[in-house]
């Protein structure tokens, strides 16, 4: 596998790449990389918590964790698999490239996957770990090539390209669900944590013969300025010789502090002072560039608090939203009893029904000369999928008065919830290849990710809460909260373009 050093992407190369249905033939080499890693990661985490509660003791004995146990290592493995996609981006961007990254990414997952087929408590943590580390590899650089396949100009082309890849990940997710997490309960939680390493060795297999598709694009990106203007190696060093970075550094990391001492949570508090050496770092990366590079970082940031209200709100899917159908959801249809599990499939199956017409759709709105930035997308975005909670709203209005909810209400929210994510996610990722600096690039993309997980965690601290609140309070909230938040961020549209420098080219 030739995985060789460029200087720079060359334009001409991108210009004369062979084509399959009008994108880059390695689109579809990345959409299948990615459909096998998703297949392996969403087929283990179906099985991950069922394994830690299962009774111990029986035929296929999980380890007969509580409850409580099993969901908080469940949320901070999630977390930390997105949060890894920071030193991810950065060892991409600084020492390897994304192409290799992607690379020994995917090998340290098929070996984590691997270990986890073991039955021993060294080979579980073992197993995670090198997931996590995995993930953080392949992930952010990733999706970083796939904006690097499209030359600056086919901005309409790049983001239907991440509509394309989109539907890879939701295909992967998807399948692995119904046929991981049936091998799993039903023949054997160790069968179904290999079967999950066998699927990344596919991808692995896949993306080792994609190469010859790829050799223009995921190279290291040499940074050619003089050395006055490059930041300090050492980025952690970097982070005390300015004074933007040392104060959001010592801000962030107070927090942390001040949850340890004066609340008594250890976990938080550890967090939020690694939160801060990121925050550190990402202060760096902004002084690192020029006024327009600058401002393009600036936006990118704030686009992530978009990203955090997004997913915060979203992933109440794989938490209450689960929850919910399985104890106040009537689930008959005739004689026929739908497994509540079934519905974690609506999502995926919505994305893959509707993900090129959401994609065209944009197109064909910007063709009419309408507001179309991915700012405004993203907004749009929040405010649909939180339109879906109105829906859960009426749910439980209706089983406070009848003891069960339709299910039609579940359907209708993730279908709403579906057309938010298909007009936020993909564009967000699309939107920070255009907007990125090339050496900074995959650390850029690692960073949304980390937004991703922080969203992540938010859901599970909202979703704890309808405990005390109930669901009718949580749902409103959530609807609200984001139709107010997606109109703000259209109030500031304008001037957050400006600070774009038409990264977009000319937008309505």
């Amino acid at each position: 596998m030739n995985l060789n050093l460029f200087t720079m992407t060359d334009s001409n190369m991108l210009a004369n790449q062979k084509q399959f249905l009008g994108h880059p033939v390695g689109l579809y080499i990345l959409f299948l990389t990615e459909m096998w890693e998703r297949f392996s990661y969403y087929g283990m985490r179906a099985i991950l918590v069922l394994y830690l509660v299962g009774e111990v003791g029986i035929e296929n004995a999980g380890l007969g964790w509580s409850n409580e146990d099993a969901l908080a290592l469940y949320g901070w493995y999630t977390m930390f698999v997105y949060v890894a996609s920071i030193p991810g981006g950065i060892i991409a961007d600084k020492i390897i490239g994304q192409k290799k990254a992607v690379f020994v990414g995917g090998m340290l997952l098929v070996a984590g996957h691997s270990v986890l087929a073991v039955e021993a408590m060294w080979a579980f943590y073992t197993g995670l770990t090198l997931i996590v580390m995995g993930v953080g590899m392949l992930k952010p650089n990733i999706s970083t090539m796939v904006g690097g396949l499209y030359p600056k100009h086919e901005q309409d082309k790049r983001d239907m390209g991440f509509y394309i890849f989109y539907m890879g990940i939701n295909l992967g997710a998807a399948a692995s669900a119904l046929i991981v997490g049936y091998i799993g309960e039903t023949i054997g939680w160790h069968y179904g944590f290999g079967l999950a390493g066998i699927g990344m060795a596919i991808g692995q297999l896949t993306y080792w013969y994609g190469q010859r598709y790829l050799t223009h694009v995921g190279n290291l990106v040499i940074d050619e300025r003089d050395e006055s203007e490059k930041t300090d190696g050492n980025l952690i060093f970097s982070i005390f010789k300015s004074n933007n970075s040392i104060v959001g550094f010592i801000i962030t990391f107070a927090l942390g502090m001040f949850i340890w001492l004066f609340n008594g949570s250890l976990d938080y508090g550890l967090l939020v002072m690694g939160l801060a050496f990121a925050v550190g770092v990402g202060i760096v990366v902004y002084n690192d560039g020029n006024e327009i590079e600058k401002d393009r970082i600036l936006v990118t940031y704030l686009s992530f608090l978009i990203i955090i209200v997004f997913w915060g709100s979203f992933e109440q899917a794989g938490g209450l939203l689960n929850v919910y159908a399985k104890q106040k959801t009537d689930l008959l249809i005739g004689n026929f009893l739908v497994p509540a599990s079934w519905f974690q499939s609506v999502n995926a199956i919505f994305i893959l029904i509707f993900a090129t017409v959401v994609g065209s759709f944009w197109v064909w709105w910007k063709n009419r000369k309408k507001e179309s930035s991915s700012l405004f997308k993203m907004a749009i975005g929040v405010i649909i999928m939180g339109w879906g909670f109105f829906f859960m709203s009426a749910a439980s209005l209706q089983y406070d008065v009848e003891g069960l909810s339709s299910m039609h209400w579940l359907v209708l929210a993730y279908l709403f919830h579906t057309i938010g994510e298909l007009c936020a996610s993909p564009v967000a990722l699309s939107f920070i290849t255009k907007l990125a600096p090339d050496r900074w690039m995959a650390f850029m993309m690692g960073a949304y990710f980390a937004a991703t997980g922080l969203g992540n965690k938010v859901a599970g601290l909202l979703g704890e809460s309808a405990t005390e609140m109930g669901e009718f309070t949580i749902f409103t909230f959530i609807a609200v909260f984001c139709t107010i938040f997606g109109l703000l961020v259209l109030l500031i549209i304008k001037p957050l373009k400006r600070l774009t420098h038409n990264a977009e080219g000319s937008i309505a």
